[in-house]
Order: C-alpha cells, then sequence, then structure tokens
C-alpha cells in the first residue's frame, strides 16, 4: 500500500467531515488507507464517521488520551509506505497528496516533509516553513537549543538563504497539521513521545527524524488550509500548561539524560545508538 493517512478528533465534527472529504478527493488514484481516532468526542463524531465515511477505519477511545497517543494509535495499524498525519482542522489541496508523494519518491533521503500553509483568506502560515511558533523559537535560544536547528536560522532571520514562501528546502521541523512520514523512518526513530499531550510532538519526532540521518523538507508547491482550531482558550491555564508543559519535557529531554522510552506494539522512541549530546 502506498499511503496511510491518520487523523486524530476531538469535538470537531464538521471540520473533520470537510477534512476527511478533501483528503479522500486528494488520494483518488493512490492505493490508501485512512484511520481516524478519535478521542472521546461528544459531538456525535463517531456517528457521522460510520454513516459518512464506511471506509474510513475509526479507533474510538473512551477517555482523551492526548494528541501524540492517539497518533501512535492510528500509526500502529498503518501499513502504507509512507505515513500522513494530518489535523482535523484542514483542508487538503486537491493535488496536494500527489505532488507531496511524487516529491517523497524523487528524494529517498526524505523521512518527512511539510507543504505551504495558508489561512482561510489566504495568508501565509510562515510555521510552514520551520514548524514551530515564535514561543518555540524564544524556547530554543534561551535553552541553548537552537544550535541543534540549524536550518531554522533561529539566531539570524535575515540571512540571504533563509527560507521564503515559494522556496524549497531542507528544514528541522514539521508543523503537525501536515507531515508526510516515509514509514521506513517512523520504523527507525520510533512514533510519538507520547508525554507530549497537546503540542510539541511534531517538533520532538521531526528532531529525532534528521538526529537520525534522514532529512525533513519543506515543498511549497502544493499547500493545505489550515484553520488552527484547537480546542484552547489561549492564555488560560489548561493552555498555558499543556503549551510551555510541552517545552519542559523537551528540554528536560535533550540537556539531560532520560531514560529509554517504549510504547507496548510500537517501536522505541530511541533506537539503540541514539544519544544526544
Amino acid at each position: 500500500m502506498k499511503l496511510s493517512v491518520v487523523l486524530v478528533n476531538y469535538n470537531t465534527c464538521d471540520m473533520l467531515r470537510i477534512a476527511l472529504n478533501s483528503v479522500v478527493r486528494a488520494a483518488v488514484g493512490f492505493n490508501y488507507e485512512v484511520f481516524v481516532v478519535d478521542n472521546a468526542s461528544t459531538d456525535k463524531s463517531v456517528l457521522m464517521l460510520r454513516e459518512d465515511f464506511p471506509e474510513v477505519k475509526v479507533i474510538a477511545n473512551t477517555s482523551n488520551k492526548g494528541m501524540a497517543a492517539a497518533y501512535n494509535q492510528g500509526i500502529k495499524e498503518t501499513v502504507g509506505e509512507y505515513v500522513l498525519v494530518v489535523s482535523a482542522d484542514t483542508i487538503t489541496g486537491k493535488k496536494t497528496i500527489e505532488k507531496a508523494l511524487e516529491f517523497m519518491d524523487m528524494h529517498p533521503d526524505a523521512g518527512g516533509m511539510g507543504v505551504r500553509m495558508i489561512t482561510p483568506d489566504g495568508r501565509f502560515l510562515k510555521e510552514s516553513k520551520h514548524g514551530f511558533t515564535k514561543p518555540w523559537e524564544v524556547f530554543f535560544k534561551l535553552t541553548g537549543l537552537a544550535k541543534y536547528f540549524p536550518k531554522s536560522r533561529l539566531t539570524d532571520v535575515q540571512r540571504k538563504d533563509w527560507v521564503e514562501e515559494f522556496q524549497t528546502s531542507e528544514t528541522d521541523v514539521l508543523n503537525g497539521a501536515f507531515m508526510l512520514l516515509r514509514k521506513e523512518a517512523i520504523n527507525q526513530v520510533g512514533v510519538f513521545d507520547e508525554r507530549f499531550y497537546t503540542y510539541g510532538y511534531d517538533i520532538d519526532l521531526s528532531y529525532r527524524i534528521r538526529m537520525a540521518g534522514f532529512k525533513n523538507y519543506y515543498f511549497p508547491k502544493t499547500y493545505i488550509i489550515n484553520f488552527n482550531s484547537k480546542n484552547h482558550v489561549k492564555f488560560s491555564w489548561e493552555y498555558l500548561r499543556e503549551y510551555y508543559g510541552a517545552m519542559i519535557i523537551f528540554a528536560t529531554k535533550y540537556l539531560f539524560k532520560v531514560p529509554e522510552i517504549k510504547v507496548e506494539g510500537l517501536p522505541q522512541l530511541y533506537p539503540p545508538s541514539y544519544e544526544v549530546k
């Protein structure tokens, strides 16, 4: 099978329907499968899936397991050569999957890739290029971890070779809204670290992919529309705890030695030879 698509849903029934329709339309002509992991939604999402998308494989959780753990549940079941992790608040362009798969086939060194992201009103999202927002940039600078992200140009964004909107380039971090991953890379470096409940899981996996010798790419010759409809009120206690808590987890993981973590039934999170110095 060429492609496995995994989406995680939590009370985004209407957006999920749109996201799935766009993915199915974009995957026409490929041998593919789609998994939706539902984190105990109360908005009839599961019923909608079973009625409107009988071909989609649904994993219905009885509790909210968080984004990383839920994505891992889906990834565990995939058999595709490539795994597309896409958020439920995203519209995939009609030719996006075709162009993305073609790019990955032509770049065997690629562990993963992301595409140009725009808002519903057509505004370019800079997170497309480097995967994270301003608070994460500040965090990496303050902790000294910025030196491990040379492709993101964190310390000198005015460099002439800084990635432009329409410039294909190698990058450090893939944005979790659309991550096309080579299954071989996942098997080697492991799946998402489930300590990252809502944020940071994409940054961590992108980092491990690059450290394992693969490359991550930003490919702007196609696009997705991202609504960025996180179920959090910005600056609420829940948001602050999860968003900045992810930074603490990341710093603890890479600035201090941590024990190897394994998830039952899935590849271990660190290959035996992997060590962050």
